[in-house]
Formats: structure tokens, sequence, C-alpha cells
């Protein structure tokens, strides 16, 4: 045990109590519990606890097996004594790095989850700290949520998984798991009933998990089985293009109704949108990137019970009062959004009145990893939304394209007993990253950070990434904050797709690409606890990083600018930089700071290689690695498929819209198209493999909007008719970019920053 207790500790035991009843009492503790005392030790060092190296460290006496298990089933609470015997402190015990020293060896190796075996399926669930007096049962349901019957499941010791073999009629039925374990947020005892972590099929809104054999015909598009991928020579070939499953059909007036915003509009060659990526296709795309399409936490997937643009503006007053204003009016909310002014700050206003009623967010809110989103499919109910994610990938192959998953595994959308907590009610305070002193799961992501540097963890990631390659032909995998994983576990998965071959698995795992998120920061920024899958630590495994080193030079300033620094902060593309008329130098501060920006876009035009030898731009011999960006090395690659080369994506405003802010006012809106084609010349021409923001090449905008995962389909819809780019279709979320409608008015009362038809086309 690792604890950095106060000086005046002078003893140190641990109270064990199986039944999670040990409690601070009027005299000292009470409840029931065993006193364990503990020898002091020099600290370990362990890998991935760097940041603990320096506390005192302590050892416990030798025990037996089963009273180890039976210890960590229980509540732990370190207790420091000083020299008279008196207690000067008592905490709770994290215990994750305990279980994978009992379980891990052998936890690892289970095929979790529901896997059909011998023709009826099996189901296995890891829960080592399930009381062994309830056990874990399956409940299994029918399709209207009826309880049809209550099998119990059997430990193994050594894995911690508990297994029950099924028959024939459990096929299609739904369940939840049974148990009863300690939960530190509830700091009790709590029988949970909760769905399966492996879910690979769901119930509408993820209430139940589905038993489902991936291998039935009824779950595969006609060729399925025999499809043939795009070919790709080698991954720097790799061109991508990014998308959200509801942008690239909502407004789609070619595509059916019902399919619009789906899986199945990317079937079907009579959209718009289909029609331009099969054309980007034979130009030299290579593939599709989708934003999270695995079942996701803040979308209703009944869509009868949501609210969206083509819902009446009465509708949505019924659903929300705060609306009332609005009402009476007859008319669809669309109808209303097109009849205002374009500078009005009502779209947005309306938007909000429609979030957490709408089908609309980004997704990256993990629910359930290894089973499609509900509400892009036909039916949220069951198998369908697995047929059509199939039909989908097939539909992109038939495009000519591949396809990529933007994957979010290091974190969930919640955690405890938050009634959409699933990792964190079968193994409570394993799954997550906590914080050393309070125990409170940390959120630098955004929400309830995972943990991959446990063993569990690192094998639900592999497992799920490997599972979504063999069963849905999935061509490679975006990792959000991929620097929240250990760079060890990013090797081990690469280790593992590269050992996919069609010969032992149907799948050309060397094929399937892996890039990811990779900035430094938070409470495990620069390397603190474990050795991380951020830029600098990944040249040379072949995994693909995004590069802010080209993005900021090109655009100008970064991605949290504000106010002034939007205006101030100029980028390589910027007006007063390319004047056919003039010398381009600008002041000195001004013509320094490009000068540096060059430097930086020589280096990734090389493709980030830290050995890449150029001449700077004060004329002295250098490599890549040499050039100063932020102070960090800009070149750290060892190959240029290591380089995610982009100046856009769904994060911050669009390429068009940020690029308004640098622009000066009355600048010609052909120059400001000029501009925008530098700008993507830079990353299609560059070495290493380009990302393209959907929309992009047809100038598209998301009228300012600088942060739209749940701005709604308004701002966020793809036009790709080419009339129209969604700029100046009202002023976007208060909340994200309130602090800059001045300027955003100023801007779109610019008559030359709104593009044209003939601006789209060229």
């Amino acid at each position: 045990m690792i604890w950095d207790h106060d000086d005046e500790v002078a003893s140190v035991e641990i109270l064990v109590s199986p039944d999670a009843t040990v409690r601070v009492g009027t005299t000292g503790f009470e409840g029931n519990f065993v006193t364990v005392e503990l020898t002091p030790a020099t600290n370990p060092n362990l890998p991935n606890f760097r940041h603990l190296a320096s506390d005192p460290a302590y050892t416990l006496p030798q025990l037996a097996i089963e009273d180890v298990r039976e210890a960590l089933r229980g509540r732990l609470v370190a207790v420091g004594r000083d020299a008279d015997g008196l207690i000067v402190e008592a905490t709770n015990v994290q215990t994750s790095a305990a279980l994978d020293d009992v379980y891990a060896a052998a936890a690892t190796q289970a095929n979790l989850g529901v896997n059909y075996e011998g023709g009826v399926p099996v189901l296995r669930v890891w829960a080592p700290t399930a009381q062994l007096m309830t056990g874990v049962s399956v409940n299994l349901y029918d399709g209207s949520g009826t309880l049809m019957d209550t099998v119990p499941m059997t430990l193994d010791e050594a894995s911690g998984v508990w297994s029950v073999t099924g028959d024939g009629s459990w096929d299609r039925m739904y369940y939840r798991y049974a148990l009863t374990v300690y939960s530190p947020s509830a700091q009790a005892l709590v029988a949970n009933e909760v769905t399966d972590p492996y879910s690979i099929s769901l119930s509408a809104n993820s209430l139940y998990s589905q038993i489902v054999n991936m291998d039935d015909n009824d779950l595969k598009p006609a060729g399925w089985d025999t499809m043939v991928k795009p070919a790709l020579a080698a991954p720097e070939d790799i061109v991508l293009y990014e998308t959200h499953i509801r942008d690239f059909s909502i407004n789609d007036s070619l595509i059916q109704p019902a399919d619009r915003g789906k899986y199945l509009a990317f079937a079907d060659p009579n959209g718009r949108g289909w029609q331009h990526v099969q054309e980007l296709a034979a130009a030299g795309l290579t593939h599709m990137h989708l934003l999270p399409t695995f079942d996701i936490a803040t979308v209703n997937e009944i869509e009868a019970e949501r609210i969206d643009l083509g819902n009446t503006v009465d509708e949505l007053c019924a659903a929300n009062s705060a609306a009332a204003s609005l009402c009476p009016d007859g008319r669809t909310i669309r109808e209303l959004l097109q009849s205002l002014l374009g500078d009005s700050d009502q779209q947005q206003q309306i938007s909000a009145w429609m979030k957490s009623l709408d089908g609309f967010n980004w997704g990256y809110d993990p629910f359930h990893y290894n089973a499609p989103e509900g509400s892009y499919a036909s039916d949220p109910q069951g198998t369908q939304r697995i047929l059509e994610f199939r039909t989908m990938v097939q539909g992109l192959n038939d495009a000519g394209l591949r396809t990529v998953m933007d994957v979010v595994y290091n974190h969930t959308n919640a955690s405890g007993q938050n009634q959409k907590s699933v990792l964190d009610k079968i193994v409570p305070g394993y799954y997550h990253r906590l914080n050393d002193r309070t125990g409170d799961v940390l959120r630098n992501s955004c929400c309830d950070d995972t943990a991959a540097e446990f063993a569990m963890m690192e094998k639900l990631l592999i497992d799920s990434t490997l599972f979504w390659t063999r069963a849905y032909k999935i061509d490679g995998f975006r990792f959000d904050l991929m620097s929240f994983h250990p760079k060890s576990t990013m090797e081990k998965l690469r280790q593992e797709l590269d050992a996919l071959t069609p010969g032992n698995d149907g799948v050309d795992g060397p094929t399937v690409f892996v890039y990811g998120e990779a900035w430094n920061f938070g409470d495990i920024g620069n390397d603190a606890r474990f050795i991380q899958s951020i830029q600098r630590n990944l040249g040379g495994t072949g995994i693909g990083t995004f590069n802010d080193r080209l993005r900021d030079s090109v655009r100008g300033g970064g991605p949290f600018d504000n106010g002034q620094a939007h205006i101030t902060r100029q980028g390589f593309i910027s007006g007063q930089f390319y004047d056919p008329n003039g010398d381009n130098s600008g002041a000195d501060s001004e013509k320094n700071d490009l000068l540096a920006k060059a430097d930086n876009i020589r280096v990734w035009l090389a493709g980030g290689l830290a050995d890449f030898p150029l001449v700077d731009a004060s004329g002295a011999d250098v490599t890549g690695n040499d050039i100063n960006y932020a102070g960090q090395d800009s070149g750290y690659t060892q190959d240029p498929q290591e380089a995610i080369n982009y100046i856009g994506k769904h994060d911050n405003e669009t390429f068009w819209d940020i690029s308004q802010y640098k622009h000066p006012t009355g600048t010609s809106t052909a120059d400001r198209v000029r501009a925008h084609n530098v700008g993507n010349s830079f990353i299609l021409l560059a070495q290493g493999i380009p990302f393209v923001h959907a929309g992009q090449d047809l100038l598209r905008s998301k009228s300012m909007d600088r942060n739209s995962f749940d701005s709604g389909d308004w701002p966020n819809e793809i036009l790709w008719d080419g009339q129209d780019t969604k700029f100046r279709v009202g002023l976007p979320s208060q909340k994200e970019s309130g602090y800059n409608w001045t300027q955003i008015q100023q801007i779109f009362a610019d008559v030359t920053a709104e593009p044209g038809a003939a601006d789209i086309q060229a």
C-alpha cells in the first residue's frame, strides 16, 4: 500500500470490512471489521504510478489468497496512528492495482460478453468484487421488458469471471446482470441490475442488452462475407474525410425521409452526399471517418419522442414550456428558422430549447462501446442497428471508401450509481482514473476518465477495437484523447491488429489504421502517471497523431482563442499576407511570426519528420526537431504515416469560419476563397495523412459556431448541392460563443464574407 499520510503517523493498519459496515463512531471505528497491521517498506516505483514514487509504502502480512479476495469484495479503510496509538488520519483504500495483481493474469484471457459456443450462447462478465452470498445472476427479458427468468452464474475464482451457458431459446432475448457490490461512491453494499459492458445489441435507449449471434445471416447485407475492400498499398496513401452521421444526410432531399440522418443514407447512391464522396474517392479520397457511432448516452433513440427540425413549433412548446413565446405557430421548426434574419440570436435560442429533446449530439459520451448507436437505425430496438451499420460500411465500400470509427475509450458518460453508469456498477472504483487524495473520478477529458493503465480497462479497449474490426470490417480507428492511454496500450493494440490476417480472422489487420489526439495535458500530463500516448512519445510506432503545428500556422492562433486573439493572431492564409500587389512583409513582429509559422509548415510539408534537414527562416541548417513550436520540438515523427495534417475538423470553428476573423473587412470573396484553397493545398499536397473536415471542400460553415457538439442539426447539416454553406444562419450558441457575438455580427455585416454558388464551385 502507498499512502501519503500526515507526518504524525507512526503506524498504519487496514480495517477490512466484508459487509462494508465499518464507520467512524464516538470512540473510534465501529461495525464489522478485522484489523490488519502493515509494515513500512520501500516504495516499489510502479510503472503506472510514477506520481506516487516518493510516497510512503507499506506491505501487508502474508495472507491466504481467499482472504485477499474476500477483503477486496468489501470496504477497506487505511488508519494512521501516532506514537501514542491515537488515530490521526483515516481514508478509504483504492484497490484497482490489487485487483489486477490477484485476477488479471487469468481474467485477461477470458472471452467476455456473449459468445456462441457449440451453437448456444455463453455469457461471461468480470465481477471479482461481487458478494458471494448473493452471487451474480442473469435476468432474461422479452422484447417488452417482462422478466422471463433469473439464472445464477458460476464464478471462476482465479479470474473473477462469472459465466453461464444458455440454450437455443435464449437467442435474441434481452438480459441484464444482477449483483451486489461495495460501491465507494455510495460507501455501502448496493444491489445493482446492469447491462453488459460488452453488449453487442441493445433495446431502445439501452435499457437491456440482447443475446445475438453476429454470424446470423439475417444480420448481414447481401455480399457481406465476400466484400472486397478498396485497395490500399500503404498507410501513407490514406486520405481521411470526417463526417457525422446526421450531418451527412439530414438535409439531403434526394434521400428517402426515413433514411435521412441514418446509417442507410451512406448506402444510397441517389443521395447527394454519397455521390459527392464517390467523386472524391475517384480523385484520391480513401477513408470516411465517422464521428462516434457506438451506443451513446445523450440522445433519445425513439424518434417519435423527440423534437427535431421537422416537428412543429407548437410541438416544441408542448415539450419545453420555456419556448412558449414562440407559440402558437403551426410551421415546422425548420420553416421558422429559415424565416429569421441571418444575424439574429433567435436561432441559437431555439436550438438551446431543443437540447436533450432532439436527435443531435456528436456522440462523445459512451454508453456501450460494442453496440452501434440506435438513433441512427430505422428501429433502435434490437438487431436492426447491426444490419444497417454493416450496410453503411458496405455502401461506403461501394463508393470506393474504407470506414473509420471515432472511438472514445478515454471516458464514459457516467460512473458511480448514476442511471447511465455501466462499468462502475459491476466493478466499482476499478475502471476509472481516480484522484489520489479524494478518490473522486477524474474528469480531465470532459467526463468520467477511464484508466487503461489497469488491465481489464486495457482489455476492454483492445477487445472492443478488435470486435469492430472483425464484426463490422472497420478499417481505421481515431482515438479521442489517445494521450489519456498508456503508450504501451496503443502499441499492444497495434500488435494485435497486425496479427489479424485473412487467413486466420478474415480481415487484413495490418491495413487497419490507428490515429488519435495526442495532446499533452491534465493530471496525467508530461508522463506523470505512466508513459503516455502523446506526440513526442509516438514517433516510430506507426500510430498517427493530429498535427497542431500545421493547423495553427495556417489558421492562426490556437484552438481556444477568443475575442481579440481571433483577429490579432494571424494565420498564414490571412489576407494581409498574400496581397498579390504587396510585399507581404507586415510589421517586424508580424513578419517574424509569419516566418516562424513558415518554418513549422515546412517541417510538416515533410510529414513532421524529426530528422528532416532544412534551411530555416534565418538561413541556418536545422532538422525538423530543431524548429520551435510553443516551446516544443515541431518535428517528432519517424514516418509520414504518423502525421495527421489538418486545418479543420468537428472541433472549433470550420476553416471557412475561423478565417473570416483573420481577413480584413472588405477582403474580396474571391480572395477569401483563394486563401481557403491555399489552406486546403497545404494538407492535401504535404507528406503525411491529409485529414479533411466534410464539406471543407465546399466552404462549409457552421455560422461561426466554435463548439457545435449539441447545437442541433441547423448549423451542423452539410449542404451538398453547392448553393449555400450555412454561413450567416443565426448567431452561434451564446454559451459557447457569446463573447464573440459583436465580432461575429461585424463579420456577418460584411457582404464579401458570405460565399455564393460560384464561390463554392471555385
